[in-house]
């Protein structure tokens, strides 16, 4: 086996494989890539046993064949190298051998046949949004995603399949970030699948702004994501997903609303926060009649105060939030300007962009 390609296009599909490569060693040919020939296409694959990560380079000469190297060590040497170098690799029987001008490696392997391979996901559900869409979807929603929590389900992204729509859900169980796209998708009854939080990750770095069609197809365990020269094929979280939509609060029956530029709102969050408390990260906000303020405080009584001008004609209301929350939910929101609902001091915060009802953010109350 042996191939002959340019120092770029090689790193390129490296780059976008490397995140799969198992850390922790658990077995030693998880810390290798899985190269394979076949025609005029070199195949790339990264594995950690629960997300698999395959890149596709074009090569001058065709050929066959497949063999594993050190991920880590190979990516090292392909950087190192200097820009527009000529990369020749070969085989010859246990070894690997990498040359660039007067530079040369010898690389251990093991054998092809023992890397593992991702499932098959024989007659899957298959969807094809718009890739810029359903990065959109993402974006929106991965940030309120738990981190290793005990409720394991809560660990990743909840995507929502119905016959006319595709959405996203995130919740740590504090706050909650939803968005959908409309696509008609030919299921008959409402489908969900629970993302791994590290998948997600994956994804939102390999999505791109491109009217370009995502492949999705969905297995009883797993999900692959298509793109034109990576697929990307990661297990699902069996879990039941808790019902959602009862946390999220009806917006015509809250009482208090505000409308307010998303920025300014941020900034003055931000100023408040310096002085907040390091663990809790608590805020007040005070709404009264054309005005808000917000407030925070430390163990070493410290103080500050931010006062806005809001378009508000409506009753008193002291609540405390997870300052940290708000700020997520408001970078997110895709409009100037924000609506927040609110009811009393114990009800979440509803929080809608302007003009839109694609998308919509629930941040539960703090007791001060």
């Amino acid at each position: 086996m042996k191939f002959s390609v340019t120092r770029e296009s090689l790193l390129k599909p490296l780059v976008v494989v490397q995140g799969a490569v198992e850390r922790r060693q658990t077995l030693p040919i998880l810390g290798n890539l899985l190269f394979s020939i076949s025609g005029d296409t070199l195949a790339i694959t990264a594995t950690d046993m629960e997300i698999e990560l395959v890149a596709r380079v074009s090569l001058a000469q065709s050929g066959s064949g497949e063999i594993t190297v050190p991920a880590r060590k190979f990516i090292d040497i392909c950087r190192a190298l200097p820009p527009e170098a000529e990369i020749h690799f070969s085989v010859e029987g246990e070894r690997a051998s990498v040359r660039s001008g007067r530079s040369r490696f010898s690389l251990s392997t093991l054998p092809a046949g023992d890397y593992p391979s991702a499932d098959s996901l024989a007659n899957g559900l298959v969807l094809k949004p718009v890739q810029r869409d359903f990065k959109g979807l993402i974006d929106l929603t991965h940030f309120a995603m738990a981190q290793q929590d005990v409720r394991y389900y809560l660990n990743g992204l909840l995507l929502e399949i119905a016959s006319n729509r595709l959405r996203t859900i995130a919740t740590d169980g504090h706050r909650l970030a939803m968005a959908e796209l409309a696509l008609e998708t030919a299921v008959d009854e409402l489908r969900q699948v629970i993302i791994p939080r590290k998948a997600v990750s994956e994804l939102s770095r390999l999505l791109s702004s491109e009217e370009a069609p995502v492949g999705l197809e969905f297995g009883s365990n797993a999900v692959r994501v298509s793109l034109e020269d990576v697929q990307m094929t990661s297990k699902l979280i069996d879990g039941r997903f808790p019902d959602y939509e009862r946390v999220i609060p009806d917006a015509e029956s809250c009482d208090k609303q505000i409308v307010i530029d998303r920025d300014v709102l941020r900034q003055s969050l931000a100023r408040a926060s310096i002085l907040s408390n390091e663990k809790y990260r608590a805020i007040r906000l005070s709404l009264d009649k054309g005005v808000l303020r917000v407030t925070a405080n430390n163990p070493d009584q410290e103080e500050a105060e931010d006062e806005l001008e809001v378009d508000y004609d409506g009753g008193a209301l002291e609540i405390g939030f997870n300052v940290t929350y708000l700020m997520d939910a408001l970078a997110a929101l895709p409009a100037d300007t924000a609506r927040l609902y609110l009811s009393d001091a114990s009800s979440s915060c509803l929080i809608r962009a302007e003009g839109r009802d694609d998308c919509q953010y629930v941040v539960m109350p703090m007791r001060l």
